[in-house]
């Protein structure tokens, strides 16, 4: 496979962003100034409604203008990628890939927003400021270069009547990680037993395309003990016997489910909606899958019925019984450097984080998006009381346990995300024939060649 640089890694990585109300804003303006915004299109149309509304509370609220542009995620990561690279930029956008801040900040193409972080920051969990708190390798030092205004996890999507229809209860449902996947594979037999024929008890993408692939193995990493492959001080520990042994798990068991025909076979070559599409279909009994998109999709589209027959999990427990932390993203602003209007800017991610602002924003996007302030979900029973869908995922990605992303800690992990090296382990294992200790030794003989770049 060809060897990428930084700038192909933010070309061709895969991001997950989100689509606001009233408050005041920190600037009382004499002289009204105007801010170019590039924002994400939401997965909803209620997430483009959302962000107009925040956009028009603030400039009713300030008398700057916010001129944006909502912008789809493939055409919107193209665009950032050629300003970054021209130096004609906007004065804020969103982490789309959701990695690039960790990329431009060691570049040192970003502006510290350590002051806009700090006017919210007891608010914010820790896994939030932590996967804003990055390395700047012009500056050789640390700080906060996005401002968080989500949290993200991947919560488990589960058909019910399927798992009804072959007999079991949601109570059935084992408690410890692999015995809860081997779970739908006895789902599937039994409704193939009943002549079902395009069923499939497991939605694991075991792609090399997109986010989500690898978005799966760090959970199966993270499972079977390997959280620390890097530590806070940027750090590669492949050779922690633990690590390794993880990494061993996480290749295995996704392809053996992919070879024993628990995963459908068109899932080596989906893309990052082909999950959602698949489950919608009910091709799948269950997806591991970010946000609660899949439930919020059918919501929108009127689908009661089907959003009420959705149950969607946390995590299960280790399979030595102890719980496994959801890995979290939050989708961020962004300030580049030869921004033209950054205090507006900051002035406006000052405004959006408000708790009461941020919340009714979230709450108008359907809830896609969760908060990344507990306080939020503990004040308002919306959250907690209103709806099964964002009850479990708020316990998991708000209330739960939860860590960074790998990359937070070194940028070199966004790279090799982006080459999608663990994935191309999968494949050679699924295709090629290859053992999984050997193609846990080729993913490791890359991935440190890749850390040796980024030295922190």
């Amino acid at each position: 496979m060809a060897r990428l640089t930084r700038r192909s890694v933010i070309r061709g990585s895969i991001g997950l962003v989100a689509a606001g109300t009233l408050a005041r804003p920190y600037i009382a303006n004499a002289a009204a100034t105007t801010a170019e915004v590039w924002w994400v299109q939401g997965f909803v149309q209620e997430e483009d409604v959302a962000f107009k509304k925040i956009v028009a509370d603030y400039e009713k609220a300030s008398g700057n203008k916010i001129d944006y542009s909502i912008i789809p995620f493939a055409p919107g990561r193209q665009k950032i990628v050629a300003a970054m690279q021209t130096g004609v930029v906007p004065d804020m956008f969103t982490n789309n890939p959701i990695e690039i801040g960790a990329l431009y900040a060691w570049d040192g193409k970003l502006v510290d927003v350590s002051d806009v972080v700090a006017s919210q920051r007891e608010e914010f969990t820790e896994t939030a400021l932590a996967n804003n708190y990055l390395y700047n390798n012009i500056e050789k030092k640390r700080s906060f270069y996005g401002v968080p205004y989500t949290t993200a996890t991947l919560p488990n999507h589960v058909w019910r009547p399927l798992v009804e229809k072959a007999g079991y209860k949601m109570d059935d449902i084992p408690k410890t990680w692999d015995a809860y996947y081997d779970f739908f594979k006895e789902v599937q037999k039994k409704l193939k037993a009943q002549g079902a024929r395009n069923v499939y008890g497991l939605g694991l993408n075991v792609t090399t395309n997109g986010n989500d692939p690898n978005n799966v193995f760090n959970y199966f990493l993270i499972a079977y003990g390997g959280q620390d492959i890097v530590t806070k001080d940027g750090k590669l520990h492949l050779d922690d016997p633990k690590v390794k042994e993880a990494a061993i798990k996480a290749l295995t068991y996704p392809t053996t489910a992919y070879k024993d025909g628990f995963v459908p076979p068109g899932a080596i070559n989906w893309n990052d909606a082909d999950d959602n599409n698949a489950f919608h279909a009910k091709q799948i009994v269950m997806d591991l899958d970010g946000t609660i998109s899949t439930e919020v999709a059918v919501l929108s589209q009127g689908k009661k019925d089907d959003y009420d027959d959705i149950v969607t999990m946390g995590l299960a427990l280790s399979n030595e019984g102890k719980p496994v932390p959801a890995q979290a993203v939050s989708a961020c602003g962004l300030i580049p450097k030869g921004a033209k209007n950054v205090e507006t800017a900051k002035d406006f991610l000052k405004y959006f984080i408000q708790p009461k602002v941020n919340n009714e924003w979230l709450k108008t996007g359907l809830g896609r998006n969760i908060p990344c302030m507990p306080s939020v979900v503990k004040d308002d029973p919306w959250w907690l009381k209103e709806d099964p869908h964002r009850v479990a995922y708020v316990q998991q990605g708000v209330l739960g346990p939860t860590s960074p992303q790998f990359w937070a800690y070194n940028p070199a992990y966004a790279q090799l995300q982006n080459e999608h090296v663990w994935s191309i382990g999968w494949t050679d294992i699924m295709t090629g024939g290859m053992k999984p200790q050997a193609a846990a030794e080729k993913a490791f003989k890359r991935i440190e060649e890749i850390f040796a770049n980024y030295k922190i």
